[in-house]
């Protein structure tokens, strides 16, 4: 057993406990408040004039797939030879050596969604992880966590090259809308199959796919102009399927239609150059224009773009561009927890959640703030 005593807790949970203690058993939070009763003889860390805060989320990265101070050698988030490779799996690619996740959870980064990147039009199963661990498997909190899509740009430029499809957006569009309906069509003859007993090929795609098409996860899009984002949400509503949007650069222009469509976003990474031509709206002042017209808003590092360990930096330049101070806060903790479909576990203080927890010398947004501890399941690993 741990106890955190004499904190200040930001729960998340839509308070904030003064001079409050948390007991910690077994991994997960026993109790909270002013006045609990903690056994003697167990660790005590005493958080007086500190603040205790969620483990962070960074609900989109590379992290473990594209490997910190690799070349070649440690890049597996793309498989440049077909558009199409909704099956390829993250868990599959995932080192738990990388130094990016030993660098994120000393720095409070606790959880985060790592996957394929954009060079496909569909690039394959993201997953959420725990940025500590040895064995990737029993880093997991969730897999599959969702279908990587792409818009604009890149797959465009990467088939380009090759002189094949998809070299227009139309292209783009075109190949995700004929996937679909083969998946439509594949999963008649499935049950078709079963309820005649009748022996059925599988198709590793197809079935990848299915779980879209039934809504068991989403399809993570990215997109970065207005038109994109628009497109993606016209095939959603063809389909009938879930979908988050992923970069979502140019939302703000568009901010009231991805409000109206019910459909969240992860914003970022903000502090980048523009490095190329859809990026040329690339603002801090995005997520709160989302935030506040109703879009449920996390925010990303898309590390190796930008280092995951200054997430809350990101939030905190987010504020200084207009956003509200809570939604920020929220948008690397619970709001990305229920956006990745994890707020079971963690993202808030609340009992019976994992004891994921980061206390700081101050304000979480704050420049100078400092990390004093970071607690995982339960156990201090700084």
């Amino acid at each position: 057993m741990l106890a955190i005593i004499n904190a200040r807790i930001f729960t998340m949970e839509k308070k904030i406990i003064e001079r409050g203690s948390i007991l910690i058993e077994a991994g997960r939070i026993k109790e909270i408040g002013t006045d609990i009763n903690i056994p003697e003889n167990i660790k005590r860390i005493d958080a007086a004039g500190k603040i205790v805060f969620p483990g962070m989320i960074d609900a989109h990265t590379h992290l473990g797939i594209g490997e910190d101070g690799l070349g070649w050698e440690g890049r597996d988030y793309n498989e440049y030879t077909d558009p199409l490779t909704p099956h390829l799996r993250a868990i599959d690619a995932i080192n738990p050596e990388d130094d990016g996740l030993k660098e994120a959870y000393r720095n409070g980064i606790t959880t985060v969604m790592t996957g394929p990147g954009s060079a496909n039009v569909l690039g394959g199963e993201s997953i959420v992880i725990r940025t500590r661990g040895d064995v990737v498997d029993e880093m997991v909190l969730k897999n599959p966590a969702g279908i990587k899509a792409a818009f604009g740009e890149n797959p465009k430029r990467v088939y380009a090259d090759q002189k094949k499809s998809p070299m227009t957006r139309m292209a783009v569009a075109g190949l995700l809308r004929e996937i679909f309906m083969k998946t439509q069509d594949y999963r008649q003859e499935k049950e078709k199959a079963k309820e005649d007993e009748k022996p059925f090929k599988r198709d590793i795609k197809l079935e990848s796919l299915l779980r879209v098409l039934t809504g068991e996860i989403p399809l993570k899009v990215h997109a970065h102009r207005a038109d994109d984002i628009i497109t993606a949400l016209r095939i959603a509503g063809e389909f009938d399927i879930k979908i988050t949007l992923e970069h979502c650069t140019e939302g703000h222009k568009i901010a009231g239609q991805i409000a109206s469509a019910g459909v969240p976003a992860i914003v970022g990474p903000s502090l980048t150059g523009r490095t190329k031509v859809e990026l040329k709206e690339l603002d801090f002042k995005t997520a709160g224009i989302l935030a506040e017209a109703g879009v449920k808003v996390a925010l990303m590092s898309d590390h190796p773009v930008i280092p995951t360990y200054n997430l809350p930096v990101y939030a905190a330049l987010a504020v200084k561009s207009g956003m509200d101070s809570e939604e920020a806060l929220k948008a690397i903790t619970i709001n990305s927890a229920e956006i990745l479909g994890i707020a079971d576990r963690v993202g808030s203080i609340k009992v019976g959640k994992d004891a994921d927890l980061v206390i700081f010398d101050g304000h979480p947004l704050a420049i100078d703030s400092k990390i004093e501890n970071v607690i995982i399941k339960g156990e201090v690993v700084k």
